[in-house]
């Protein structure tokens, strides 16, 4: 098993400094941030900085690249009902579960118990929001049938009006 990575092993408030110059120096200036993590009194070479910054890069980029396809999604499909994010929640679980029963069993349990229960809590706020939205086009349903009675509209014409806001197939 090769050695942990030096980048790895310094400190949270370090590391966010060193990830921090990386991006604001667009991945480049490697013997600089060498020679300033010598001066806070961390020795980690430009060559292992640079490998660390690749992949930081790598995945910085695949970011980006998710987070710009999860916009143009959102604006090809609106997604009213929450379908797309109930969908991802279950992507989600189904990998966490995977990892749970992988072979070698390397994993951090306290990181995938708190991926879980972060789960549980999206899911139950994603079906609150459901039942509310539902709710309140339940409610305007109810008042629009109420003004169309009351305007003299007959019984198919409010029952179609009622439909189109419930969003129920005729």
């Amino acid at each position: 098993m090769p050695p942990r990575s030096k980048v790895g092993q310094l400190p949270p408030e370090v590391k966010s400094w060193l990830d921090q110059a990386l991006v604001e120096n667009n991945f480049s200036g490697y013997e600089l941030l060498s020679a300033e993590l010598t001066e806070r009194g961390y020795r980690i070479g430009k060559s292992a900085l640079h490998a660390y910054g690749q992949d930081f890069e790598g995945r910085l980029s695949a970011l980006k690249m998710a987070s710009e396809q999860a916009k143009a999604v959102v604006a090809a499909a609106p997604d009213e009902e929450g379908a797309v994010n109930e969908a991802l929640m279950r992507l989600v679980q189904e990998h966490l579960f995977k990892l749970l029963l992988a072979d070698d069993g390397k994993f951090d349990l306290p990181k995938v118990a708190k991926a879980v229960a972060e789960l549980g809590r999206a899911s139950v706020v994603q079906k609150k929001w459901q039942s509310e939205v539902r709710s309140k086009a339940e409610a305007a349903a109810a008042q629009v049938e109420k003004i169309a009675r009351r305007g003299g509209l007959n019984a198919d014409t409010v029952a179609e009006i009622r439909r189109e806001i419930l969003g129920v197939a005729a």
